[in-house]
């Protein structure tokens, strides 16, 4: 790292798919504009490092969430749809129907996968941690990841973040 090069560290908490975006494109970003950029994973962003990542939308934990659909006229697929959230929380599958309609918006839009967008960050020498406490209190093991995936602690994540220029919790 040279000594212009900007530090960038952050945090991935959250493990649902609307919240596995953020830090990868963060990271992505930062990283093609040449800083160095290191993702700490853990609780339930851990999931994210999965070999194969099956992480869905939760409307009832964000009733924020805007709802557009992928499919039908222009005019349709514009309105935002409110779902309240005795209906998002209570209707069996919703969080999958949900999750589906989320994937093929963002691939009609042309939005990477959550998937490509890890491994674009991999590309790109982003340094992915994962928490080793919260792998031994939810019972993860290395093989659980993918490849590249670095090990460690609080400790190991202040340390770097301690002198980082940008850091965020996501």
């Amino acid at each position: 790292m040279s000594e212009a090069q900007k530090k960038v560290a952050l945090i991935a908490s959250r493990g649902t798919l609307d919240w596995a975006y953020p830090p990868f494109i963060l990271g992505s970003a930062a990283a093609a504009m040449d800083m160095d950029v290191m993702i700490f994973f853990t609780f339930y962003g851990l999931p994210l490092l999965n070999k194969k990542i099956d992480a869905k939308v939760s409307p009832h934990s964000n009733p924020a969430m805007p709802m557009k659909m992928p499919f039908g006229s222009k005019d349709f697929q514009n309105i935002n749809w409110s779902i309240p959230n005795f209906i998002s929380g209570n209707v069996p599958g919703f969080d999958s129907m949900a999750t589906s309609l989320m994937k093929e918006t963002f691939k009609n839009k042309g939005v990477a996968t959550v998937e490509e967008l890890r491994e674009m960050c991999q590309d790109v020498g982003v340094k992915f941690v994962a928490c080793q406490m919260t792998m031994d209190v939810f019972g993860f093991t290395k093989d659980d990841f993918i490849d590249g995936v670095e090990y460690g602690g609080a400790a190991m994540f202040l340390e770097y973040a301690a002198d980082a220029d940008i850091q965020l919790f996501l």
